[in-house]
């Protein structure tokens, strides 16, 4: 496994807890890793520099304090970088990211190339988000340590190939870090992952779902409500493959069979505060997303409560295979 030693000792299961716009923030983060499991956010849910630089502050403080306490290390934080021109911040967060000596780091929307060689610099583990194989290679091509495959599970901006085709297909070239993006909906899908090649998986859905996530709580009902077959792929809202729930789109007074081919505000690019306050931005807040994992949601546990629960699940389904290896 590509993983090293020291980072693999670390986790509890195979898996990141997925960085989710204005959702993932700092109790979130710091619960995934005490409990194992590598937390991750967009730099782009602070709403200035200012702030991630205080982000980044508590999370190294509270693990340190962590691992005095415990004696063990938790798993680490990782940052996820908008790496497109339209992000007016990237150079200030990628300051704040390098000024903190973050282990880990995911780059979206974008080649990683223009942030890569000070991230390798700094020693930071560098992971992409790809949907396709040419992303692929262009992000292999480029240096970067790992691929998260984006397949047509994943939530929000979503990518469109079956899982078990990209997997193999990267497996071909690559003997880097892989990991699987969407359709985790439990410890059994980690499992499975893992048994495709992939080293590590995404969890998304189900910690939107999860007491310490940043979600609204009409957002959290909702998940617990809905189903497979609520999800909606649209380019409607941000213009890009996205993973919408049906009955936000249905509350906000819209016809999910008559959405716009792309709609006028394009989420992917409203990052900083000013645009997320313009009055014409307020109807799409309450539009939420969500991936093909949603059928697994059943209740609002703590973030603890949850890698037990996927833990316990990950842990029969290696019990499984080996039974049928034997």
């Amino acid at each position: 496994m590509p993983l090293s030693a020291s980072l693999s000792s670390r986790l509890r299961l195979p898996l990141i807890a997925a960085p989710m716009f204005l959702v993932s923030g700092p109790a979130l983060v710091k619960a995934a890793c005490r409990g194992g499991v590598i937390g991750s956010f967009p730099t782009a849910n602070c709403r200035t520099s200012e702030e991630l630089e205080a982000w980044l502050d508590d999370l190294q403080d509270d693990l340190a304090r962590t691992a005095d306490a415990t004696g063990r290390s938790p798993a680490p934080f990782c940052p996820n970088l908008i790496v497109h021109r339209s992000n007016p911040r990237l150079t200030d967060d990628l300051a704040s990211v390098l000024r903190h000596k973050t282990e880990v780091v995911i780059t979206s929307v974008g080649s990683p190339e223009p942030v890569l060689k000070p991230l390798k610099d700094a020693g930071c583990l560098v992971l992409a988000d790809v949907a396709s194989v040419r992303h692929a290679e262009k992000a292999v091509a480029a240096g970067v340590d790992g691929l998260v495959l984006l397949t047509a599970g994943a939530g929000g901006q979503t990518g469109w190939a079956n899982p078990f085709a990209f997997t193999r297909a990267v497996r071909a070239f690559w003997k880097g870090i892989v990991v699987m993006a969407g359709g985790m909906a439990d410890g059994h899908a980690v499992a499975a992952a893992e048994a495709l090649g992939c080293d590590l998986a995404y969890m998304g859905t189900k910690f939107i779902a999860t007491q310490e996530s940043m979600a609204k709580d009409a957002y959290k009902a909702m998940l617990v409500r809905s189903r497979l077959d609520d999800v909606l792929l649209t380019r409607a809202f941000t213009g890009l493959e996205t993973n919408m729930l049906r009955p936000s789109i249905e509350a906000a007074g819209l016809d999910p069979a008559n959405l716009p081919s792309r709609g006028a505000i394009d989420i992917a690019k409203d990052i900083n505060a000013a645009a997320r306050e313009r009055p014409d931005a307020r109807r799409w807040k309450d539009i939420w997303s969500a991936g093909h994992a949603v059928s697994g949601v059943s209740g609002v546990p703590s973030v603890a409560e949850l890698i037990e629960r996927t833990a316990a699940e990950y842990a029969a389904a290696r019990r499984s295979m080996q039974l049928v290896e034997t």
